[in-house]
């Protein structure tokens, strides 16, 4: 089974005695987190996002001299009867919400990008993810880059064309994160108003976001993770009957860990009667419906599309939503609100739409749940950069298809301003070389590792207007990754013009639809200042 055995992290004797405590192991690539204050355990996941460091490693350099009262020591008095009590609930009685009592936090290291869309599934969960944007992927621990080379792959006469694949796209990122530094700094001079620290940070993160696309998606990320029993549980019965190595590898890292702080939780996940015969269901169904898939659509090709698309709306929306919102403050049944709402001008809507979201100063200020009563669905074409992190966003349905290169690789405009064309296409000529001779000899599930963050997945989300203007007015924020921001401001404009759902769309007035150059610049300057006032005393 693909499952590391060893971190690619080394501790002293000395540091492995300081983080005992505090971690279910020093010398493995999963661990959970023990003994740590709540708020130590958020913010040391926060900080993880944007550094190169393992967690460990971040717990000894930043945190580790804050911890002065030593590690909290739960009591062991009831822990014993509490654990049976809970085996009796969920074994006798099925009770499975007693399973969303208790959590964890855990840590997985060096894990593919394939992986971490496995681990970022689930919807009752909390995920931080190490930032493409923040930390250069130019270390080489022990000599190698930092991707994943799958057993499936290992075991082939390909594995030797994989690494040369990749060991070279690497190289080409690496190579050009100076040149394209130094573009971008010629390109956009620094304000006499800003401060060196906010400047190079600000070029770093257009530098990298402009050349992530050539990293493959086997790259190797760090994930935090904090659920309840139940969600680990679920999480865990979907990773074992996946049909990748890797992900099945670190399924039973992830249970050993887990059963280290959370055991009763988890009784069930690899009981045969059990966990054992849910995991034989998925895994069956699963692939019992891909064979019976092939057979309706192996003539059909894909039809061209834009790279957003709403495939799904409700056209009496915005009534829908106004019957909703009356609702509460009304004593008439649903079905009556509505023809309340149908019977009201369109002005008259308009009024009370408008009021009912009030009078909103920044994007954190939502409506109520009357915008959960009508709903979305776009069919997104995008670069797999911005799918990693569009796919995070839990308030929804999101599936999507396996990665490949077949629809293509996109190519930022720097690219080629900066001279990287040639390096650029190589790399995805390579890719899809690669993605194509995998796919020859039968490893199709394995393929998506080789091939590289520019090209296009096929995904589609769905979701209710509440949710559609969180995400719409968090991604299309300035300092975000022009991918993203472009789908982001897609859906804002299908809305409004396809769906006609004017109003709505109006209500999500953070949309920012403002072509940025440099834009993690504003943001910068905000924390900056901010850091500042901190320094000065200011509240």
């Amino acid at each position: 089974m693909d499952t590391p055995t060893l971190t690619q992290d080394t501790f002293t004797d000395a540091e492995a005695r300081a983080l005992s405590p505090y971690f279910t192991n020093t010398d493995r690539p999963v661990f959970a987190l023990t003994n740590l204050p709540e708020t130590v355990k958020g913010a040391l996941f926060a900080r993880y996002s944007r550094s190169a460091k393992s967690l460990r490693r971040l717990f000894l350099d930043e945190f580790l001299d804050q911890m002065d009262a030593g590690p909290l020591r739960s009591s062991a008095v009831g822990v014993a009867r509490a654990d049976k009590l809970y085996a009796r609930v969920l074994s006798e009685y099925g009770d499975d919400s007693v399973a969303q009592l208790g959590g964890a936090h855990l840590a997985c290291e060096g894990v593919s990008n394939v992986l971490t869309k496995v681990l970022e599934w689930g919807r009752l969960m909390s995920y931080l993810e190490q930032s493409t944007r923040y930390v250069p992927y130019t270390d080489r621990p022990n000599g190698r880059w930092k991707y994943h080379v799958p057993a499936e792959v290992e075991r082939s006469p390909l594995a030797a064309e994989f690494r040369q694949t990749l060991d070279a796209a690497f190289e080409t990122y690496s190579r050009w994160i100076p040149a394209m530094e130094a573009h971008f700094r010629d390109r956009y001079p620094k304000s006499p108003s800003d401060s060196d620290a906010v400047y190079r940070s600000v070029i770093r993160a257009k530098a990298l976001d402009t050349l992530r696309g050539l990293l493959p998606a086997a790259t190797t990320s760090n994930v935090g993770l904090f659920g309840t029993g139940q969600a680990f549980e679920a999480l865990l019965l979907r990773m074992f009957a996946h049909p990748l190595e890797e992900v099945r590898g670190h399924a039973a890292l992830m249970l050993a860990e887990l059963r280290q702080v959370i055991p009763a939780f988890l009784a069930r996940v690899d009981q045969p009667d059990r966990g054992g015969r849910w995991i034989e269901y998925l895994a069956e169904t699963k692939l019992g419906f891909e064979a019976a898939a092939r057979a309706v659509l192996a003539p059909i090709a894909a039809e061209p599309r834009p790279e957003v698309t709403l495939t799904a709306f409700d056209p009496d929306g915005e009534l829908k939503v106004i019957a909703a919102a009356l609702y509460p403050v009304s004593h008439l049944p649903d079905d009556q609100l509505l023809e309340v709402a149908r019977r009201l001008a369109p002005d008259e809507r308009a009024d009370l739409l408008r009021t009912y979201v009030g009078q909103r100063s920044n994007r954190r200020h939502k409506p109520g749940r009357a915008f959960e009563r009508t709903q979305y669905r776009f069919d997104v074409l995008a670069d797999y950069g911005a799918f990693r992190d569009l796919q995070r966003h839990r308030l929804l349905t999101l599936e999507w298809q396996p990665l490949s290169t077949e629809h293509g690789y996109t190519e930022p405009a720097a690219i080629e301003e900066a001279g990287a064309l040639d390096d650029w296409r190589a790399v995805m000529d390579r890719s899809a070389a690669l993605d194509a001779s995998l796919r020859a000899r039968g490893l199709d599930r394995a393929a998506p590792y080789a091939v590289a963050m520019a090209y296009r997945v096929r995904f589609y989300m769905d979701m209710n207007a509440r949710e559609a203007m969180h995400l719409i007015e968090l991604r299309t924020a300035p300092q975000g990754h022009p991918s993203y921001r472009r789908v982001c401001q897609q859906m804002h404009k299908a809305i409004a013009d396809v769906a006609g759902h004017r109003a709505i769309a109006d209500a999500m007035q953070f949309a920012d639809h403002s072509t940025v150059e440099l834009e993690r610049l504003q943001a910068e300057r905000a924390m900056e200042s901010k850091r500042r006032a901190r320094e000065d005393g200011q509240p």
